[in-house]
C-alpha cells in the first residue's frame, strides 16, 4: 500500500470533523473539488470506505471513525512540531484560532486586531464569533473570550476588559407615544424588545436597586437573536431594548434613542477574560496576543 500524503489525511480530518466538503475546504483554504479528490485519493490508496456520502450528509465510516481518532494526535504533534521551531524566530509566527463572544468581539478584539497583526506579521488569526459556551479542546481553538464566570475553573485565564453597562432605551417616539417608565415593574404594560439565546432561552431583563437585583417579565411584539434588527427596530419606535450600553452609545449622543430607568440600571456584563488550556504550553503566538490584551487593558486581573 502506498502511504497517504499529509494533504490527504489533514483532508479526511477536516471533512470529518466539519460533517461537510464545503466547510472542510473553507477551513483548508481549498476548493470544495480539491478536498473531495483527496479524499477519494486516500480511500483507492488504503482500499477502505472513510467517509459515508449522502446528498445531505457526511458522516465517519467505522474504519474512517478509527482512523481519525488515531490520526487527530498525530496531526496536532506534527502542528506542535512544526511550531516548536518559532523560538528560533525573530518574532513569533502561527495562526490562532479564537472563539469569542460576541461584545468581546466588537468592544475589545475588533479595536485592537489590526495594532496586533501590524506588530506581528507572522501571526494570522481566525475569529469566530460565537454567542453560546464552546468547548475549545474539542473546537480545536487556541483560546476563547468570555465573561469571567463562565469560564471553567481549570481553565488559565486573564483578564482583558472592565466590566460592561447595561441600560434600558427607546426612541424618542415610542415614549411621546407610550409614555415613559419610571420604574421596571412599568414595563409590562410596554412593547418590550426580546432577545432569544442559541439554546432557545430568552435572554432575561434584570435591574438593580439598593444593591438588590432582580427580574422583570417583559412581553412584546419582536423577538430578535441579534442585536442590530434589534437597536434599528428601537430606533424606529418598535419598543424598549435592554442591551450594552457600548451598542447604542451613538445613538444617544445623536439623540435617536434615549435611556431610561437609569435609577435601578440592570447589572453589568462580567468583565471579558482570554482563557487557555493550564495543561497546554502556551504557543509564542497566543504569548503574544495574551501580553498585548493585557497591555492594552491595563489592569490585568489573572487567576
Amino acid at each position: 500500500m502506498v502511504t497517504p500524503s499529509f494533504s490527504e489525511t489533514s483532508a479526511l480530518v477536516a471533512v470529518l470533523e466539519e460533517k461537510s466538503f464545503r466547510n472542510a475546504a473553507r477551513k483548508l483554504g481549498l476548493s470544495p473539488a480539491r478536498v473531495s479528490e483527496l479524499v477519494r485519493n486516500l480511500e483507492e490508496r488504503i482500499g477502505v470506505r472513510l467517509v459515508e456520502r449522502t446528498s445531505r450528509s457526511v458522516a465517519a465510516s467505522l474504519a474512517g471513525q478509527r482512523l481519525v481518532e488515531r490520526l487527530r494526535p498525530a496531526l496536532d504533534d506534527y502542528r506542535a512540531a512544526l511550531e516548536s521551531l518559532n523560538e528560533f524566530r525573530s518574532k513569533p509566527a502561527g495562526l490562532l484560532r479564537l472563539t469569542v463572544a460576541p461584545p468581546a468581539a466588537d468592544f475589545v478584539v475588533a479595536p485592537v486586531i489590526a495594532r496586533f497583526l501590524s506588530l506581528y506579521p507572522e501571526i494570522s488569526i481566525e475569529v469566530s464569533v460565537d454567542r453560546g459556551i464552546v468547548d475549545i479542546v474539542a473546537g480545536h481553538f487556541d483560546a476563547g473570550i468570555r465573561p469571567g464566570k463562565r469560564i471553567a475553573r481549570d481553565m488559565i485565564a486573564v483578564r482583558i476588559s472592565d466590566e460592561m453597562p447595561f441600560v434600558v432605551a427607546a426612541s424618542p417616539g415610542y415614549l411621546r407615544q407610550r409614555g415613559t417608565p419610571t420604574t421596571p415593574q412599568e414595563l409590562t404594560r410596554h412593547a418590550c424588545i426580546r432577545l432569544r439565546f442559541p439554546n432557545g432561552a430568552l435572554a432575561p431583563w434584570r435591574f438593580s436597586k439598593k444593591r438588590r437585583a432582580f427580574e422583570v417579565q417583559v412581553d412584546g411584539q419582536l423577538t430578535v437573536n441579534e442585536l442590530p434588527i434589534a437597536i434599528t427596530a428601537a430606533i424606529d419606535g418598535a419598543g424598549l431594548i435592554q442591551i450594552p450600553f457600548a451598542y447604542v452609545a451613538p445613538e444617544f449622543a445623536s439623540g435617536r434613542l434615549v435611556m431610561v430607568l437609569a435609577d435601578c440600571a440592570p447589572p453589568p456584563v462580567d468583565a471579558f477574560f482570554l482563557y487557555y488550556p493550564g495543561r497546554r504550553q502556551v504557543r509564542p503566538p497566543l504569548k503574544a496576543l495574551v501580553d498585548y490584551l493585557r497591555t492594552s487593558y491595563h489592569r490585568p486581573k489573572d487567576r
